[in-house]
């Protein structure tokens, strides 16, 4: 370990990056925006890609996609400017091959190198253009004769960009840091034989692979993210997420919660409900039930297919609550998704004498005033809500269940804010806080629920109610667009209801709206018999509210609808769906959306309307909607289709922003992460905190909340 002038040893791997020539404190800030604030935070930041400069390709051997090197001297240079500036450069090469180079932003003295019969290397990827194959905007040095010009010894790495930092200059200091790195002793924090079964290179073997690849390297594995050097990488960095979230799950352990156990009050509602709870939720209520008996906070995610009957066995759950004299309170995202549960709730617990409250946005006033009363005094046992509940003038009497429904929607600091109105109050080491039970419609395979939620312990309800119908899935090109409007004619003529989702993705919910404004005219004036309305997110929330009552009392027989509804209201005489431009949105939402209808005893339809020409991954998600309605089959294959980022909307979790890893690719390596972790928490607690400091750092996560 290195000493400074003035006696003390200096930690390599705790080094500040102002330790490197050339970093003073301008760039400094620029790179600390990044989170790169030591020189072992270069080491991490890891090229997004490579280009091969170790060889020259001729022009004549050039295909069209495939990025390649050149060399050529310069045969013309045109500059144009009928529409913008441009500026094209012909090369040619000994092989008698032509290619042109085109560029759009460039500077007089650029024009000034390319001088004819100027030796040029570059390295792009060649398309086909007018006159035969070209590259726009290709990386290149105009040679010079005396100079030496050697090809590279070694792949080129592309890093992820830096603001205010050029490429070149980051390559220069990820370089320089690599100089830095220590032996293998001061570097590896993972104890000896943990990862010997897995036959991986050690931590400096990868670092140096990964970032200065030799010419003979396997480019393929590189751009797949499956050479051994990125597996090494890849499982420190699951593991160090891991951890992550089982540390929080332990700093939340710490708490102290209500234990609370079952009495009469649960049994007399499962006698009361008009309907046999499944053995799916009979299990999971079983799970639940064991939980909130301990003195400890429970933390549960619950997922389940839409329509599973999730709301039933939160119901049960807050029975305990009630039993033990204390409050529950469930949080929705939406006012249509926490009325539908307020609804429920009401029906399904006065009837027992139990108090429900509402608290929303638009509840204002004296209502709101009388609520909050209501809530602080205890009078009202159950709230149901939406964000509302967590503002800072709601205070509970005394809150022993937190329930979140559609948890991935809401950021971390909400489900804090909602668990730290629990009755202690405080939220330290032995301060008593609610158990928590989240739930979620989005089934989320095994291999992202292990990542994603090691703080949650994980319950499905894999299984639904009895009565309910499989909806048959339909593809159908748009140019059959008038056969539906038939179809809907007939549906509504016996009496059924249907949706027409208009799915335009845009940045502007104003396009959106438009769209589904202008297919709302057609269909109405194509439909004149049937009563057609519309709801959009940018209406108001009286009139989407409004909309969504009338369809659900049958005073509306079409809903043209965009994806609001997407978690929406039970609707069970709807048994027509039609999804405008299918192709363009994920399994997931597909999935979500197709749930709205099936939810009665008719047989029901979801017709998937595509434009064409389909892109094979569009192609692969329709025939995936076709073939199965098993949630949890569809959530598998979302995964491997887009991967997990957009699968958990995971702004909150994190786990989008993984470095090297990537959950679908790097699943087999997930047992060994578990493994690993939980002896390192055991045995080796500081290795476990390095980890997490190294790769997650002050990004750690609380998505124990």
């Amino acid at each position: 370990m290195p000493k400074r002038k003035d006696g003390p040893a200096v930690d390599p791997l705790q080094q500040a990056l102002t330790v490197l020539p050339g970093v003073g404190p301008k760039l400094a800030e620029k790179l600390a925006v990044r989170g790169l604030v030591h020189v072992q935070d270069l080491w991490f930041h890891l090229p997004r890609q490579y280009e091969d400069r170790t060889a020259l390709t001729p022009i004549r051997s050039l295909l069209p996609g495939v990025p390649a090197q050149v060399e050529g001297r310069v045969e013309a240079v045109e500059r144009g400017f009928r529409y913008r500036p441009m500026l094209r450069v012909a090369i040619g090469d000994e092989g008698h091959g032509t290619l042109v180079l085109r560029f759009f932003h460039f500077r007089a003295a650029q024009v000034a190198q390319f001088q004819p019969g100027a030796r040029v290397r570059c390295f792009g990827t060649p398309r086909p253009g007018q006159h035969g194959l070209e590259i726009v905007h290709p990386s290149y040095r105009v040679l010079d004769p005396r100079a030496d010009d050697a090809l590279a010894d070694r792949l080129d790495p592309v890093y992820p960009a830096i603001e205010g930092v050029g490429p070149a200059s980051l390559r220069r200091l990820i370089g320089l840091a690599l100089d830095r790195l220590p032996d293998e002793g001061v570097l590896e924090l993972l104890p000896a034989g943990l990862l010997e079964h897995l036959h991986l290179p050690s931590l400096r073997n990868a670092l140096l692979t990964v970032h200065r690849s030799p010419a003979d390297a396997d480019l393929q594995a590189l751009s797949a993210g499956t050479h051994p050097a990125q597996r090494r990488l890849a499982i420190e960095e699951l593991l160090a997420h891991h951890l992550s979230l089982r540390r929080q799950r332990l700093a939340q352990q710490a708490h102290a919660a209500p234990p609370l156990r079952e009495r009469a009050l649960s049994r007399r509602l499962q006698a009361a409900l008009p309907f046999e709870l499944t053995a799916a939720q009979r299990r999971v209520f079983e799970q639940i039930r064991l939980d909130l008996a301990l003195p400890r906070p429970m933390l549960r995610l619950v997922q389940g297919d839409v329509g599973s009957g999730k709301t039933v066995v939160a119901a049960l759950a807050a029975m305990l609550a009630v039993e033990g004299g204390k409050q529950a309170a469930l949080m929705a995202p939406t006012e249509l998704l926490a009325e539908q549960h307020l609804a429920n709730l009401r029906g399904w617990l006065e009837p027992l004498g139990i108090r429900v409250a509402w608290l929303a946005g638009k509840v204002t006033g004296r209502a709101r005033g009388r609520v909050l009363e209501e809530v602080a005094s205890g009078e009202a046992q159950v709230v149901v809500g939406t964000h509302a509940l967590m503002q800072e003038g709601v205070v509970f009497h005394d809150l022993a269940l937190a329930i979140v429904d559609e948890q991935h929607r809401f950021g971390v600091h909400q489900r804090l804010a909602l668990r730290d109105k629990g009755a202690g109050g405080g939220v330290g080491p032995g301060a008593i806080v609610p158990h928590q039970l989240v739930m979620t419609a989005t089934p989320i395979p095994r291999t992202l629920a292990m990542a994603a939620y090691a703080d949650l312990d994980v319950s499905a309800i894999d299984e639904l109610p009895p009565g309910r119908t499989p909806v048959q899935t339909i593809v159908l090109s748009a140019e059959r667009r008038p056969e539906l409007i038939e179809r809907i004619r007939a549906a509504c003529a016996e009496g059924r209801q249907a949706y027409w989702v208009c799915t335009l993705i845009d940045d502007s919910d104003e396009v959106v709206a438009q769209a589904a404004q202008t297919t709302f005219e057609g269909l109405s004036s194509q439909l004149p018999e049937l009563r057609v309305d519309l709801v959009h997110g940018r209406m108001k929330a009286a009139g989407k509210q409004a909309a969504m009552r009338a369809f659900k009392a049958g005073e509306t027989d079409l809903l043209v609808a965009t994806t609001v509804i997407e978690v929406g209201v039970d609707v069970p005489n709807a048994s027509l769906m039609i999804i405008e431009n299918a192709e363009r949105l994920g399994l997931a939402q597909l999935h979500q959306l197709r749930g709205r209808v099936g939810r009665g005893s008719a047989a029901s339809n979801c017709v998937l309307l595509y434009q064409s020409p389909l892109s094979a991954l569009a192609r692969q998600r329709l025939e995936t909607m076709r073939q199965t309605q098993d949630g949890f089959v569809i959530a598998e294959k979302d995964l491997e289709l887009r991967g997990p980022g957009e699968l958990l909307g995971t702004r909150q979790t994190g786990i989008a922003g993984f470095r090297v890893a990537d959950l679908a690719r790097d699943a087999d390596l997930l047992p060994s992460v578990h493994e690993i972790g939980e002896r390192l928490l055991a045995e080796s607690p500081d290795l476990a905190g390095r980890l997490v400091e190294r790769w997650v750092g002050s990004a750690a996560r609380y998505a124990a909340a």
